[in-house]
Formats: structure tokens, C-alpha cells, sequence
């Protein structure tokens, strides 16, 4: 009988200090549990509820009396609500902080990626002098960039 098997048999028992049940890596009933990023990308949020249950790493999963160090928390699928439809605000604000991460404090063109501002400070053409491509960035003189969509 292989390991996963033996695992599947097991029912989620509490090792953690929060008193969750765990569940071993693979073997989560997906219609009851997931985690943020499965609720995102299925367009649900967890709108306030506690984590219900943990599901333990793989790494942890060959050590069963361990507490597991990179747990990934898991919410109940029935109590998520729909994400917020993002409302004109809430995009002005995006484009704001892209726009931080993507325009050259130098030059000041905004670029279509985000720059290495935290290494460089600047864009690469204005630290080193490589050419950058005019398809990648708008030129300091456009008018300002409008929203994201």
C-alpha cells in the first residue's frame, strides 16, 4: 500500500497550537477547503473568516509528529463571498502606485515594466546610457497616463 493511500485513510487531526485540524499535502476535500489563492482564482475572497484548517507542506508531510513550518492555511469554500468588483477609486489608486514603480525619477518617461528603482534608482538608460527602445516607455512630455483599463 503506498504512502498516499495510508495518508488518505488518516482523518484530519489538531497538532498545531490553534487547535486546526491538518490535512497532509494532496489530500484536502477540495469542494469543502482552499486556500487564498485557489478562492482568488476561482473569483471568492474569505471575506473575514478565520483560517478553518491547515494543510501541511510536502516537505513536513514525511514528518507526521512535526509541526509543519510553511503551513498554508485553508478556508471553508461555502462561507467566501465574491470579490469586489474594483471600482473607479480603487483603480485610480493602482495606476498611482504603478506608476511610481514604473516612471524614472530622472528622465521621468514611464515605462511599460517596472524599473529596479531599489538597485539602480533610475532607468538603465539614464544610469549607464543604454539606449532603451521608444516601444517600451511613453515619453516625459505625453500627457499623463490614463487609467489602467
Amino acid at each position: 500500500m503506498s504512502t498516499r493511500a495510508r495518508w488518505d485513510r488518516r482523518p484530519a487531526r489538531p497538532r498545531s497550537e490553534q487547535g486546526l485540524p491538518e490535512y497532509e499535502w494532496g489530500t484536502v476535500p477540495a469542494d469543502q477547503f482552499a486556500t487564498r489563492r485557489q478562492l482568488r482564482a476561482a473569483g471568492l475572497r474569505p471575506a473575514g473568516q478565520e483560517p478553518a484548517a491547515i494543510l501541511r507542506c510536502k516537505a513536513c508531510a514525511t514528518r507526521p509528529a512535526r509541526t509543519c513550518t510553511r503551513p498554508a492555511y485553508l478556508y471553508r469554500v461555502d462561507l467566501a463571498k465574491p470579490v469586489r468588483p474594483m471600482t473607479l477609486a480603487m483603480e485610480a489608486a493602482l495606476d498611482a502606485a504603478m506608476a511610481a514603480r514604473s516612471t524614472c525619477p530622472s528622465c521621468r518617461r514611464r515605462y511599460h515594466h517596472v524599473l529596479p528603482l531599489r538597485t539602480l534608482g533610475c532607468c538603465l538608460e539614464c544610469y549607464d546610457g543604454t539606449p532603451a527602445d521608444p516601444a517600451t516607455y511613453l515619453p516625459a512630455s505625453s500627457t499623463p497616463h490614463g487609467l489602467a483599463a
